[in-house]
């Protein structure tokens, strides 16, 4: 990878010879899902979110976002997109949850919690020679669906991580063992487009997933999803450190954690992506051979974990709880 030694200096956003690699700060955690659950209060699940403070309930596709926004957690101070996953919980062995907090990723500097967010061309390694359409103001997608039952989506992996620069090996499923430096969720988006639909019934169906796996190359577009769009991806770091003690984990030896619909194996982790960079500012990005920002501006790491919206949903999901946000007790 070639980094920005400014961008390093800074521990801001970092654009590279072939993507874009920014953090954003958390903007909230609450049971809102504009996306599956329009106008829906509370959700059925918790969601940790980031982006701009536009984000509400309902997330009106004919507004453009990157308008109603006034700020935003993510370092390129252009990008007013949400970007939202659900929350992880620890289980312990008596069955209360607490949940699992967030930390930066590495490069990123003090951001509050919150997540990584990639745009890639091609891959790491090269821009490749295909032109990248930006998305359209009130583009929205997801990737992952909580109903899944196997891991065959490589976009969508775990990693056990030994230390905050671990990226290998990848799993489809919760590791097994206490990380000594956590876990990292990993969400990768298709990258192809049906060129007409900003949307679709279950959110997914607009796009084409040729994936396959990490920052590798993704397969051809095919001619019903012809339009070759930037892919997005995005890596939570969950701080599972606290809760390395077996002692306290299942009885059966089993994994303790779990995403706040209940999920214990891990196959339902899900993504959801709401388009919200400001003007032709992506677009400009994508467009640029060495991708130097050319032009799009930054904010400080401090100025991005100031932005922040009021709770929506007021309930309790901190500290240990009997059950999840939502859900039922489950002792």
């Amino acid at each position: 990878m070639k980094w920005s030694s400014l961008a390093l200096a800074l521990g801001l956003a970092v654009p590279s010879q072939a993507y874009l690699r920014f953090g954003c700060a958390t903007l909230s955690v609450q049971r809102l899902d504009p996306l599956v659950e329009p106008g829906v209060i509370p959700s059925a699940h918790l969601h940790q979110i980031v982006g701009g403070n536009g984000f509400n309930a309902t997330m009106d596709p004919t507004t453009d976002v990157s308008q109603r926004a006034t700020c935003t957690t993510c370092t390129f101070s252009e990008d007013f997109s949400n970007y939202w996953t659900a929350v992880l919980y620890f289980k312990a062995r008596n069955g209360t949850y607490k949940r699992v907090s967030q930390y930066p990723n590495a490069l990123l500097g003090n951001i509050k919690g919150g997540m990584t967010i990639y745009y890639i061309q091609e891959s790491f390694n090269s821009n490749g020679n295909q032109k990248i359409t930006a998305f359209k103001p009130g583009f929205r997608m997801t990737v992952g669906t909580p109903q899944s039952k196997d891991g065959t989506n490589p976009g969508l992996r775990y990693t056990c991580l030994q230390d905050v620069m671990t990226r290998f090996p990848e799993t489809a499923e919760f590791p097994k063992q206490p990380c000594p430096a956590g876990i990292m969720a990993i969400h990768h988006f298709p990258a192809c487009w049906d060129g007409k639909n900003l949307d679709s019934p279950n959110h997914q169906d607009h796009m084409y997933n040729t994936n396959r796996g990490g920052f590798t190359t993704a397969g051809p577009c095919p001619a019903s999803h012809p339009v070759r769009v930037p892919q997005v991806a995005f890596e939570t770091m969950w701080d599972t450190r606290p809760f390395n003690n077996k002692a306290d984990w299942p009885a059966d030896g089993s994994q303790p954690f779990v995403w706040s619909y209940e999920d214990s194996v891990g196959y339902g982790t899900h993504g959801d992506y709401l388009f919200g960079w400001k003007g032709d500012a992506l677009q400009r990005a994508m467009d640029s051979k060495a991708l130097l920002s050319n032009g799009i501006a930054t904010q400080s790491v401090d100025k991005a974990n100031q932005c922040t919206i009021k709770n929506t949903v007021n309930e309790e999901i901190d500290g240990w709880l009997t059950s999840l946000p939502g859900r039922q007790m489950d002792m």
